[in-house]
């Protein structure tokens, strides 16, 4: 009986499924669209001025450097085997201060993804990290959101088709109990153990003094446990204003997601005390139906709606000429890219 119960967990228990298993059903239709759009990286037209069209390996540089300064933190480049006295000398440059938040120039999913305290981790992150990295300035504004954003070329306002609160993976110290009995009860943190031992196998005994908020991670991502909080009810007008004006700013950016920090949803509503840690492309997936009481059919046609402006965006610009990608300059890319992601999960497993 506990092995079918067990059973019937993970099968009802979707939104815990590998990527792979969820989108898997949803194939046929990606392949349709493949058929009739008559290329394989359709999708590639749909932002013109990001690499694949934002799907999978496009650099952050890239993006930031579309974006203008004063909408996200100070941040630089850091080459691997750079001289360290050098990153010092960029941390005065741009005003960063310890802690800092360190992450790969070309990655995502939170891999290798860090807060750094003091130099002594900073050195070893350097150390240990084998491509090219970003560092950035740690954001102290309390609430982090996601907006997924669509705008169809020939309009001049778009829509805003999701909008959450994202609340990293914690927990919250009781006075009485340690950091790895609070994992075990937590209900996300207790499928990581493994993972989370290796981060935080420092203060693993611990016991948290009572209200202590312990991050067990940095990254706002589902796969890395986070929670999500439906905010669809606080999208309006004002809300779509505030990322039309900030989408043409970048220009030729129609579809995405955009990962932002703001003092609140009133503040960001009126475009002030707000800024944005990256934004994604059309590899960005509507993560609104996480948590937020959707059923599996009800995520389906979620995606399916969104892969349907997606195909109406790239078809379009197709159409004013911007070709999407040949197959076999796509094909390498993407063999390229998912060799670098394996790469890089081995490392930030070992980096712990």
């Amino acid at each position: 009986m506990k092995f079918t119960k067990k059973i019937i967990n993970k099968i009802t228990s979707w939104e815990a499924w590998p990527f792979e298993l969820l989108y898997f059903p949803m194939s046929f239709f990606w392949f349709w669209y493949i058929i009739r759009s008559r290329a394989f990286w359709f999708f590639t037209s749909s932002n013109p001025k990001l690499t694949f069209g934002g799907m999978e390996g496009e650099p952050k540089k890239e993006m930031y450097d579309l974006l203008p300064p004063e909408l996200y933190p100070a941040t630089f480049n850091v080459l691997p085997g750079e001289d360290f006295s050098s990153l010092q000398e960029k941390l005065t440059k741009y005003k960063i201060n310890y802690p800092l938040i360190v992450k790969p120039e070309i990655g995502g999913q939170g891999i290798l993804l860090r807060k750094i305290d003091d130099e002594e981790a900073f050195k070893r992150y350097h150390r240990l990290m084998r491509w090219e990295y970003i560092v950035q300035d740690l954001v102290y504004y309390p609430m982090e959101v996601s907006v997924f954003y669509i705008r169809h070329p020939l309009e001049k306002s778009g829509r805003v088709t999701g909008f959450l609160h994202k609340i990293p993976l914690q927990v919250i110290g009781d006075g009485r109990q340690t950091l790895a009995s609070l994992i075990e009860q937590h209900p996300k943190g207790a499928k990581r153990l493994e993972e989370l031992f290796n981060k935080h196998k420092e203060r693993w005994n611990e016991v948290l003094p009572a209200g202590e908020k312990y991050m067990l991670s940095y990254a706002a991502n589902h796969n890395r446990g986070a929670h999500f909080i439906d905010l669809k009810e606080a999208i309006d007008d004002k809300l779509v204003k505030i990322f039309d004006e900030i989408s043409l700013r970048i220009d030729d950016f129609f579809y995405g997601r955009y990962d932002v920090m703001c003092t609140n949803i009133d503040d960001l509503k009126k475009g002030k005390n707000f800024t944005i840690l990256e934004y994604n492309g059309c590899g960005a997936e509507p993560n609104h139906f996480y948590d937020t009481g959707y059923t599996l059919l009800g995520a389906y046609k979620e995606i399916l709606k969104h892969w349907k402006f997606l195909y109406e965006i790239s078809k379009y610009n197709r159409q004013q000429g911007v070709a999407p990608w040949p197959f076999m300059k796509g094909r390498n890319f993407v063999k390229v890219t998912f060799q670098r992601i394996r790469e890089m999960k081995k490392v930030d497993a070992e980096m712990g």
